[in-house]
């Protein structure tokens, strides 16, 4: 049996007091609450297990799943923008994955700090069990670890587990004005004209890189990429996650019940901007077969510059998506060498579909990937800019695919030549890389 007189009583109630006015302080005060946060991951991080130092086998892949085989770790990457955490992007099971721990390996010292992690899987999932997931771990002070490893205990044996270099450590300078991140390449992907043509179209508007998630291509295909990766333009990043989960070609649960969505397209993207956050001033999130066009400016370059201008303290452009139907083409450009090279010729489809007013038409986005915490497909789910949608008569996404309203009548759709703007250096174009590759 417990006794409590007067004196304990007053106390504790005056404990009671304390603590609730500093939460509710800490309510309205976000940088109080910012400073409680750091003091609980503080408490959360502990010292070199038994005297552990830095080991661990460095990670080869990509994709690196965990013992678990529900959690599977892209990369880890340094994000100061609210406070000095390792953000690790991953995949996880939403249900299974209840706790991680990052195993940070100090510097100078290269000693092991256990922090334990926030897992934050992101809201766009689809229905599907496994989705992107933010690791986020909150690093040691006095500590600027250059790698980490991720595990489901604070206890263990870092021999036995992989070890991850923390990316964008170090302050780099834009080392190209726009990047595109194109993600997946699946299906045994053999588009190769219209890739061909995406591609010098994007350096026509003023983009230097392009980022390739790919899971698989025709060989035809590979030659093309080699060329590309030769040159410096493109990047490709093996994406084998068929190996690790059950992929699904679609979009929703519901349309194929298999563990996660379209190849997890949404991890690749969040990946690609967190990997070129440092190098790329702006990131383009779309697929090979859509191209932005502008129909104000020239380039991609005077486009942002103006839209910037226009809406200062945004970071996220979204541009409608517009359907130019593969099956409705014109004899114009009819290029004869071109017709033995497997895929579409864009520069024959100039006809695009009508808006529905009662269909959502999704968009897609050139980023300022600093402002960018999370993205799905067709918008940002977490950021510090605004977001805006820029006007049709500015630009919009020519997306030359099967077509979403294949009943219209040739009559129905809505002639737009905008692309033919640029048809002299886009031929000339292709025709050196075919010459160098295909034909």
């Amino acid at each position: 049996m417990i006794h409590c007189g007067k004196k304990h009583i007053s106390a504790v109630v005056a404990c009671i007091l304390i603590f609730a006015s500093v939460l509710i302080c800490s309510w309205k005060d976000p940088q109080l609450q910012n400073n409680i946060t750091r003091k609980i991951f503080r408490q959360a991080t502990t010292a070199s297990p038994a005297g552990q130092l830095c080991r661990g086998k460095p990670a080869q892949n990509v994709i690196t799943p965990l013992k678990d085989n529900r959690t599977f770790i892209i990369a880890p990457y340094f994000d100061d923008r609210e406070s000095k955490t390792t953000r690790v992007i991953g995949i996880v099971h939403h249900e299974d994955v209840k706790q991680l721990y990052c195993w940070f390996c100090c510097q100078p010292n290269g000693k092991i700090y256990v922090s334990k992690a926030k897992i934050d899987v992101h809201s766009d999932r689809f229905g599907f069990p496994y989705g992107a997931a933010d690791i986020v771990c909150l690093e040691p002070e006095n500590c600027d670890p250059t790698h980490v490893s991720i595990h489901q205990s604070p206890h263990g044996n870092i021999d036995q587990l992989p070890r991850f270099e923390i990316k964008n450590r170090k302050a780099e300078t834009f080392s190209v004005d726009f990047t595109v991140c194109i993600s997946a390449m699946f299906g045994n992907y053999n588009n190769v004209l219209q890739f061909i043509q995406s591609i010098e179209m994007y350096k026509i508007l003023g983009v230097q890189k392009v980022v390739i998630y790919k899971n698989n291509c025709s060989q035809l295909m590979e030659k093309v990429l080699k060329f590309y990766m030769e040159e410096g333009t493109v990047e490709v990043i093996p994406w084998p996650i068929n190996s690790h989960l059950k992929v699904s070609s679609k979009w929703h649960f519901s349309m194929d019940a298999k563990d996660i969505g379209y190849y997890g397209q949404i991890t690749a993207l969040n990946d690609c901007i967190y990997r070129n956050m440092q190098r790329s001033k702006f990131v383009v999130l779309n697929d090979a077969d859509e191209i932005i066009l502008p129909l104000k400016h020239p380039d991609w370059i005077t486009m942002m510059s103006s839209l910037q201008e226009q809406n200062p303290g945004t970071g996220i452009f979204l541009f409608e998506n517009h359907i130019f139907p593969e099956t409705v083409s014109t004899h114009v450009f009819n290029i004869s060498s071109w017709n033995t090279v497997p895929g579409v010729n864009i520069l024959q489809h100039v006809h695009r579909e009508p808006d529905r007013k009662e269909v959502f038409n999704p968009r897609k986005m050139i980023i300022d990937p600093r402002k960018v915490i999370q993205t799905s497909v067709h918008s940002v789910l977490r950021a510090y800019g605004n977001s805006v949608n820029v006007p049709m008569d500015v630009a919009l996404i020519y997306h030359c695919r099967v077509p979403l309203q294949g009943n219209l009548p040739r009559e129905s759709l809505i002639r737009d030549t905008t692309l033919w703007r640029y048809n002299s250096s886009l031929i000339v174009n292709v025709n050196k890389v075919l010459y160098q590759t295909v034909l």
